[in-house]
């Protein structure tokens, strides 16, 4: 999708919502295309009206006009446009030589700025999606990890390390997911380091990329296996959220952790029984293989902070029970403090990545109490299993803010949704939420 900040006057299809057509409706005549918008509070109806509209055209080539009065509807219709262009079709023949929707914005000057931000962030939204959506393999650890370089320059810096680094750091849990593959994992680390950064504040992103989780020795069962591709969707969104922040300019030190391999099955993998040490000397019995992404992302923890991460949060799709709980809609998100927790609300709300907080408390921790080890990594009870994963990760979080958040819901949608128009695959779910955060923090 390419933006055009310009009068719509003369493109090839005027959009506009009609409050008589039925949400996702669509009537077209006359180089107007009318669309049904669902009732959605904070511009929600809007996006998918805008995503309705650039999907219908997408395959045209044309371009679509769409008049924006405030910031509200700019964020909206961008965004929607952003979302409905996209074709999740990357290994079909032609796609490369496909054609371009373009967005033709008419809105007041003082906006053009704000359409111009949100451009580039759907930008580095498609790319998110399209980590997703690429075959594992294809996107192996190190292609991942090849892919965050190519985003090097003056104020990004970016490196990977394999496996025998990895070991080499004690990141004994990490280590452990990646001994079953025959892919080189990879710790991506990249550090955002820009010239006039705020004070001493250095946010912490964490990123959980299984580029495939096939659950090790305790296997998933095959019905829909082939989704557990994204699996990485945290990765991405952190490593384009970084991508993004640093194409922005904002005034905010970041350093982004990704850790990233796949969980198979081979003489090394690892088993239930085993314990694993990680890197911050913590014991942790095995009960379930399927339980790795706790595992990469508590080395991936522990080093983020002691690199100097005053602030963290992570992003991963991490239990089935927060889908569960919450559908394809929301995330759920825990945080160990109040104001940093306000932030990530204000940002979840501006940014239409909808989050929904829970709980954090000790007595929890029962839950994954071990008789032989410091923790276990999973319960044999189906209780409250979101919860009892963040409280694993609060044991690697160490000193200072930290937020979790659990995007096994909304980063990877398996089917259509019924009201909302958007292709199988990842989402990019976590892109517009970290780049709100960083906003706030950097003011």
């Amino acid at each position: 999708m390419r933006v055009e900040l310009r009068e719509p006057g003369g493109s090839d299809v005027r959009a506009r919502v009609d409050p008589d057509l039925a949400a996702g409706e669509l009537r077209r005549s006359d180089g107007e295309l009318r669309v049904g918008a669902p009732d959605l509070p904070n511009g929600d109806g809007l996006r998918t009206a805008a995503a309705a509209a650039a999907r219908a055209l997408r395959r045209e080539g044309a371009t679509v006009g769409w008049r924006a009065g405030d910031e509200g509807e700019v964020r909206a219709i961008v965004e929607g446009t952003a979302y409905g262009a996209y074709d999740p079709g990357l290994f079909k023949r032609g796609y490369a030589s496909g054609t371009e929707l373009t967005l033709a914005l008419d809105a007041p000057a003082e906006l053009h700025e704000l359409a111009a931000r949100q451009a580039a962030v759907a930008r580095h939204l498609d790319a998110a999606r399209n980590l997703a959506n690429r075959p594992p393999n294809d996107l192996t650890p190190t292609a991942l990890a090849e892919h965050a370089k190519s985003y090097a320059g003056d104020a990004l810096s970016v490196e990977s390390h394999g496996r025998v680094w990895i070991e080499a750091q004690g990141m004994g849990a990490f280590a452990a997911v990646a001994a079953g593959s025959g892919e080189d994992p990879q710790l991506i680390v990249m550090r955002y380091e820009p010239p006039e950064a705020r004070g001493d504040l250095t946010l912490g992103l964490v990123g959980k990329a299984i580029t495939f989780d096939s659950g090790g020795i305790s296997l998933k069962p095959p019905l829909r296996m082939q989704d557990m591709k994204g699996d990485m969707c945290g990765g991405a969104a952190v490593i384009e959220a970084t991508a993004a922040i640093a194409e922005l300019g904002l005034p905010l030190r970041v350093l982004t952790v990704v850790a990233s391999t796949e969980n198979m099955q081979d003489a090394r993998a690892y088993r239930p029984g085993d314990i694993l040490r990680a890197s911050n000397g913590k014991t942790i019995e095995i009960v379930n293989t399927d339980a790795e992404g706790r595992l990469v992302l508590a080395d991936a923890l522990h080093y983020a902070r002691t690199s100097g991460a005053t602030h963290m949060i992570d992003f991963a799709t991490l239990t089935g029970a927060m889908s569960i709980a919450l559908g394809d809609l929301y995330a759920g998100w825990f945080c160990n403090d109040d104001g940093f927790a306000a932030t990530i609300d204000e940002a979840s709300r501006t940014s239409g990545d909808l989050a929904w907080r829970f709980p954090l408390h000790p007595r929890y921790r029962r839950y994954v109490d071990s008789d032989f080890a410091d923790m276990k990594n999973a319960s044999e009870l189906r209780q409250a299993g979101a919860v009892l994963a963040a409280e694993f990760l609060r044991e690697f979080a160490g000193d200072g803010p930290w937020a979790h958040v659990d995007i096994a819901g909304p980063a990877y949608v398996q089917r259509k949704r019924p009201d909302y128009v958007l292709d199988q695959g990842g989402t990019g779910y976590g892109v517009r939420l970290i780049v709100e955060l960083a906003e706030a923090l950097g003011q």
